[in-house]
C-alpha cells in the first residue's frame, strides 16, 4: 500500500553513530567526492592543451577515476568490520587527497591517470562506507538521512564544474589542488564516528529476511535495478544537451536544460527526505521510477522536452540512496550486497556512455528519450519484482 509506513531497518545501536559534527563534516565529505568526480569533464580542454591529448585519451582521466572507486568499494568493503570505520574513512580521505593533489601535479599524462585512479580509491571507500554507514546508523531515519547525504553530493557535482568556468580550466591543477586539501580538517571529525557498528538484528540472529525469492535472485535484481537506474542518470546528463539541439534549442538553452536537470536531482533528494519518515521505501522507488519513465516519454515532444528532463532529474533522485536500507532490511544476512549495488551504480555509470552510444548510431540522436523511457521501464519493472520478492510469506 502507498501509504504504508516505514519499517525500521534494525535496532538503534548503543550510542549514536555519528555526532553532530561527524554528520556536518559526513556531508561536507559527499560535496568534496560529487565536487571531484564532476571536475575532470570541464578541465578536458585544458588537459588536451597540456598533455597534447586526442578527445578519447582526456577522457581516460574520468575512466581512471572510476575504475579506482570500484576498486576501492570492493577493497574497503572487505575491510568493514574488521578495521575501525574511522580508520576506513581516514584512509579514503587521505587517499583523496593525495591522488587529487597528484594529479594537480602530475608533470605527465601516465602519472596524472595513476593520480586519478588512486584518487579515486578514496572516492570509492567514502562512497561506500559513509552509505554503509548512513544506512544503518540511524534507525527509521537512515532513508531520510542517506537522501540528505547523496544531495550534498549533488550539491558538489554543480559546484566543481562552476569553479572550473569561474578561473578557467587552464587553472585546473589550482582546482585540484584545493579540493585535496580541503579533505585534511575532514580528518579532524572522525572522532565523532563509532568505529564499530553492531550488526543488523538479522545478522546477529544468524537469520535474514523471509523473502518470496530466493536471496541470490532479489540481490541480483537490485543490482539490475542499479545498473539500469545510473544507465538513465547518465544518459540524459550526457545526451539532453545534444538532443535539445537537434530538435531546434540553441546551445545555450541546452547547456542551461542540463544544468537544471542536475540541480533537480539535488532538490529532489532534499524534498523526499521528511517523505522518507512516512512512506515505505518500496513505494517511493516505484513512484520514482513511473515518474521518470513518463517524463522520458514526454521529452520526445520537442516542446516539452526541457522541462520533461527536469522532471526526469526530480524523480531519479532518491532511486540510490532510498534503495540501500530497502536492501539491507531485505538482505540482512548479505553483508557484501551494498558494496556490491553501490560497484553497480558505478559500473552502470562507466558502460552507459558506450552502449548508449551504439544505440544512438542506430537509432539517431531523435531517439535518445524513448530509448531512456524503454531503460527506466526496466527499473520500474525490476522494482515491481523486488516488492514481491522480497513480500514476507
Amino acid at each position: 500500500m502507498i501509504e504504508e509506513r516505514v519499517a525500521r531497518l534494525s535496532p538503534a545501536p548503543p550510542g549514536p553513530v555519528f555526532s553532530r559534527a561527524a554528520v556536518v563534516a559526513s556531508c561536507a565529505g559527499f560535496v568534496l567526492i560529487g565536487a571531484l568526480q564532476a571536475l575532470y569533464g570541464p578541465a578536458i580542454p585544458a588537459f588536451r592543451a597540456e598533455f597534447g591529448l586526442s578527445p578519447s585519451a582526456a577522457g581516460l582521466g574520468l575512466s581512471a577515476h572510476f575504475v579506482g572507486g570500484v576498486a576501492g568499494v570492493l577493497l574497503f568493503d572487505r575491510l568493514y568490520g574488521r578495521v575501525g570505520n574511522r580508520r576506513i574513512l581516514g584512509s579514503s580521505y587521505l587517499l583523496m587527497a593525495v591522488g587529487a593533489g597528484g594529479f594537480a601535479l602530475a608533470p605527465d599524462w601516465p602519472t596524472a591517470l595513476a593520480a586519478a585512479l588512486l584518487a579515486g580509491f578514496g572516492f570509492g571507500g567514502i562512497d561506500y562506507g559513509l552509505n554503509q554507514l548512513f544506512a544503518v546508523g540511524f534507525g527509521h531515519r537512515s532513508t531520510a538521512m542517506l537522501n540528505i547525504l547523496n544531495a550534498h553530493f549533488g550539491i558538489g557535482a554543480i559546484l566543481g564544474p562552476a569553479v572550473i568556468g569561474a578561473v578557467g580550466s587552464e587553472h585546473y591543477p589550482a582546482v585540484f589542488l584545493a579540493f585535496a586539501l580541503a579533505n585534511l580538517p575532514l580528518l579532524l571529525c572522525l572522532g565523532g564516528v563509532q568505529s564499530h557498528v553492531p550488526a543488523p538484528a538479522g545478522e546477529r540472529a544468524g537469520g535474514g529476511a523471509v523473502l518470496g525469492r530466493s536471496l541470490g535472485s532479489v540481490l541480483a535484481v537490485f543490482v539490475v535495478l542499479y545498473v539500469l537506474h545510473v544507465g538513465v542518470e547518465a544518459g540524459v546528463g550526457g545526451w539532453e544537451p545534444t538532443h535539445l539541439e537537434t530538435v531546434g534549442y540553441s546551445a545555450g538553452v541546452a547547456a542551461t536544460a542540463t544544468s537544471v536537470y542536475w540541480l533537480m536531482m539535488t532538490v529532489g533528494r532534499f524534498l523526499v527526505a521528511p517523505l522518507a519518515l512516512r512512506f515505505s521505501a518500496q513505494a517511493i522507488i516505484t513512484v520514482s521510477c513511473a515518474g521518470m519513465t513518463v517524463c522520458l516519454l514526454a521529452a520526445t515532444v520537442p516542446a516539452l522536452a526541457p522541462y520533461a528532463y527536469a522532471g526526469v532529474g526530480l524523480f531519479i533522485a532518491p532511486v540510490f540512496p532510498t534503495g540501500l536500507p530497502w536492501l539491507n532490511r531485505a538482505a540482512p544476512r548479505a553483508r557484501r550486497a551494498g558494496a556490491l549495488v553501490i560497484a553497480a551504480s558505478m559500473v552502470g555509470g562507466v558502460a552507459a556512455g558506450p552502449a548508449l552510444g551504439k544505440a544512438i548510431e542506430w537509432s539517431g540522436v531523435r531517439a535518445v528519450p524513448l530509448l531512456l523511457c524503454g531503460v527506466s521501464a526496466l527499473c520500474l519493472a525490476a522494482t515491481l519484482w523486488l516488492i514481491r520478492g522480497t513480500r514476507s510469506r
